[in-house]
């Protein structure tokens, strides 16, 4: 199928798919970098990512490669089986991460139940109930099980809600504790969240959640979906906080654009699992692990922490540089920022597609930047000169 313009395959797209998005009205065809282009030729600086995904941008050669030739050798075997990537991932992810354990899944939402499998057999375990507490703010992924970890809004109509899961509220210890009984089992955080407006945790609440899980013997679960596999600038947002978790879980940015999710675990909760309690179909396949593999190396040879730094910080600074009075704070780390308007920033993000640019509204009226960490300084300055034209249009037109 060949059509001419993007609204063209808009119109298929309104009778054939399932309307669960509010999509904006382009129609992507290509990328390179962090540069893409729509059907009808018209370019994009992408600061968004796939939403922290393509974390060495589009249509990298390293990542291409490596899907090329492992869809020349394995794409799928199930899990009877080992294939070389997935032995190789495991090791890396161990090694990196500091945790004992990897178990690999198809994404976030996935990788989040599988974390809360582990940590309630672990309390079963151990006596206690299987009850999970989750924080304000927090975004787990869109299956019943993670709905009920987050907002009310998002669990409204898809009643009963599974039970086990109650909230504290985000950087309050003392929310936290009240809610710790015997049937509790597992804390879950995202040290930064993601969906909730690129909240950064206090480290003294992440300190003090691991006191709280030593004492009472409950599961620490970190969500690092988002923040994870080098968008803060370290490998994983934990490293900043100088705290281990007991399960960790990874997707979006490992596989450079290819579906794949992680479970890291240490040894001491790993245990509680026996043979036939966890399983996957796609989860580990060949594929996904080749393009993981390649993501780490790319990350790897090409500094892409330290540019994540740099560039983070240039671009905090170049935002505070704008003196823009509905800017009310610039949050996050690395190459994960939360610009934090007075106003709710959705016509922000059409304004600046209409001028050029991707990115994102999230938590109202926050501006989520969350571009390739290899994006270059000239198309990080046209990002800048967009935010700008596009709030000067909308003070002008509304």
């Amino acid at each position: 199928m060949t059509l001419k313009n993007n609204q063209a395959y808009h119109d298929v797209d309104q009778k054939y798919y399932l309307q669960t998005f509010r999509r904006y009205p382009i129609v992507l065809e290509k990328g390179d970098g962090a540069t893409v282009w729509d059907v009808e030729g018209n370019r994009y600086v992408d600061a968004l990512a796939g939403i922290a995904v393509n974390n060495v941008g589009h249509n990298h050669p390293n990542v291409v490669n490596a899907i090329r030739e492992q869809a020349g050798k394995l794409i799928h075997i199930s899990n009877f089986y080992l294939s070389r990537p997935q032995a190789e991932l495991s090791q890396r992810l161990v090694e990196m991460s500091g945790l004992d354990r990897v178990f690999f899944s198809n994404s976030g939402a996935e990788s989040v139940e599988g974390a809360i499998k582990i940590a309630r057999k672990y309390a079963h375990s151990k006596g206690h109930g299987g009850t999970v507490i989750s924080m304000s703010g927090s975004f787990h992924g869109r299956t019943l099980a993670t709905i009920a970890t987050g907002k009310k809004a998002m669990q409204e109509g898809f009643e009963p809600i599974p039970q086990g899961f109650t909230q504290a509220t985000f950087n309050d210890i003392e929310s936290v504790k009240k809610l710790v009984d015997n049937e509790a089992a597992a804390i879950i955080v995202e040290p930064i969240q993601g969906e909730g407006g690129i909240n950064v945790a206090e480290k003294q609440f992440i300190t003090d959640l691991r006191a709280l899980c030593d004492e009472k013997d409950l599961v620490l679960i970190f969500d690092e979906i988002q923040c994870g596999m080098g968008r803060t600038g370290r490998w994983f947002a934990k490293d900043y906080f100088g705290v281990q978790p007991d399960i960790m879980t990874l997707a979006k940015g490992l596989g450079g654009g290819v579906p794949v999710g992680a479970i890291l675990s240490n040894e001491k909760v790993s245990q509680a699992l026996n043979y036939g309690d966890h399983g996957t179909t796609f989860g580990g396949n060949p594929l996904a692990c080749a393009a993981a593999l390649a993501t780490i190396q790319t990350i790897e040879e090409e500094n892409l922490l330290k540019a994540a730094v740099e560039k983070g910080k240039w671009l905090n600074d170049k935002l505070s540089e704008l003196n823009e009075p509905s800017i009310k704070q610039i949050k996050g780390k690395g190459l994960m920022v939360g610009v934090e308007f007075d106003f709710e920033t959705k016509p922000l993000v059409a304004e600046m597609l209409k001028n050029g640019v991707l990115a994102n509204a999230t938590a109202g009226n926050i501006l989520r930047l969350v571009p390739p960490l290899n994006i270059t300084y000239p198309e990080l300055e046209e990002v800048l000169r967009v935010l700008k034209i596009s709030l000067k249009n909308l003070r002008e037109h509304g």
